[in-house]
């Protein structure tokens, strides 16, 4: 059985070498050298892909500096706001719209590697987008201010893009083996870890309010034993999990970019606990047990 992917198949004297932006897969599961063929990537794939790296770092610089003006760090002067539900579903529907047009649209969409990660993809993002809201227990007044809300469409576009595109249109593919190697295997065992943590540890800070409420109470029991925010804490680890499963440079791209938002975010979540809260836990951290 032939397991090369497509693109190392062309004929070395016709190759023009590019420089690689991740290892590649070969059959197996194993990974090939860096000296080894690549496929060409587009240069509009790496310009966007150094651009979300540097949002990834400037959001975090942002974040160290401000607190995001949502949820309990809401305040005045950010503009208008719409209602938190709809603003939720519109923030996130990018990662279930754009991700799913580019994934079609590539020459790869029905192979079995592609459609089993845009199934791990979509069992994130059908229930963060249009289940979760339905869940959340907020106050009718409270909204999220338009100039957040576009900031937020606006990346989880990028986002959407760049991994859907790498999976069955600019990566080299995945071989058949691909659904049994360790990357996978191992990412796809992270990635729903870190799901079943996050929906935990969200339906203990649901149960902290009665429907219709919009206030903030003292969680304890489960992963708050440790630390204040193990939600952050999983969504993570799910897309840690993800670029390995994918093992592709937007994946990396995409849990860098999770941790540089959700960590300084979590500080501030365990600061206003602290704050708010003068018997709060001491043992707890932020969001990694015992070290932050």
């Amino acid at each position: 059985m032939d397991v090369v992917p497509r693109c190392y198949r062309r004929r070395a004297a016709t190759a023009t070498p590019v420089a690689s932006l991740w290892p590649s897969h070969r059959g197996g599961g194993s990974l090939v050298a860096p000296s080894a063929p690549r496929c060409r990537v587009p240069a509009w794939y790496h310009h966007l892909l150094w651009a979300y790296l540097g949002l990834a770092l400037l959001s975090f610089a942002a974040l160290l500096a401000l607190s995001a003006p949502y949820g309990r760090h809401g305040r005045a002067g950010w503009g208008p706001g719409l209602p938190t539900r709809l603003a939720w579903v519109l923030w996130e529907s990018p990662q279930v719209i754009v991700f799913l047009a580019v994934f079609l649209h590539g020459d790869r969409r029905a192979e079995v590697a592609p459609l089993a990660l845009l199934a791990l993809w979509m069992l994130h993002y059908l229930d963060r987008t249009f289940l979760f809201p339905l869940r959340m227990r907020v106050d009718p007044a409270r909204t999220t201010p338009w100039s957040i809300l576009a900031l937020g469409v606006g990346h989880n576009a990028l986002c959407s893009t760049l991994n859907a595109a790498w999976l069955t249109g600019v990566g080299p593919g995945y071989p058949p083996g691909w659904l049994a190697s360790p990357a996978f295997l191992g990412g796809a065992a992270l990635f729903l870890a870190g799901f079943a943590l996050n929906r935990w540890s969200d339906a203990i800070l649901r149960g902290l309010r009665r429907p219709g409420e919009g206030g903030y109470g003292l969680p304890r029991g489960g992963p708050f034993r440790w630390i204040s925010c193990p939600n952050y804490l999983g969504e993570i680890l799910t897309w840690c999990g993800w670029a390995l499963a994918a093992w592709s440079p937007a994946g990396a791209a995409f849990a860098l970019y999770t941790a540089a938002n959700l960590v300084p975010r979590a500080i501030d979540h365990h600061l206003w606990y602290l704050r708010r809260f003068p018997g709060y836990p001491p043992e707890r951290r932020a969001i990694l047990p015992f070290v932050l």
